[in-house]
């Protein structure tokens, strides 16, 4: 919990990645620390979950609002399975499509021509209201 009067240190994503190499590498905690300046040594066990988990989107500063999408690759993936859901979804509605076309030709005898009910009218003449 934070004290009254408490100053918070904040950290660039350059100071994230490269505090992150640099624990990659097999330096320790502490060692890294004293060299990037990291007041807190137990962050680095922040940022490296968050790195194993989310890769370097996760070193990011996610607070407030982002105009473009931060993690483009991410973003690109999910595109292509979408075209890629798209393009199957096109080619079974064109496989029904031609089914129907070509069985419709074959038995035109099953469809129900309209014309017979066009003249009709169901609603009562005018004049004829009973009383």
């Amino acid at each position: 919990m934070a004290k009254k009067g408490q100053k918070f240190v904040t950290y660039s994503f350059e100071t994230k990645k490269k505090a992150i190499e640099m624990r990659l590498q097999g330096m320790t905690k502490a060692k890294v620390a004293e060299e990037l300046g990291i007041v807190d040594i137990d962050r680095l066990k922040v940022w490296m979950r968050r790195y194993n988990q989310m890769g370097e989107f996760g070193l990011m500063d996610s607070r407030g609002r982002r105009k473009e999408y931060v993690d483009e690759n991410r973003y690109v993936r999910r595109l292509e399975m979408e075209n890629a859901v798209l393009k199957k979804w096109l080619e079974i509605t064109k496989a029904e499509v031609y089914q129907r076309s070509s069985g419709s030709l074959k038995s035109s005898g099953e469809i129900i021509p309209l014309q017979p009910y066009v003249g009709r009218s169901e609603s009562p003449e005018v004049g004829s209201t009973p009383i």
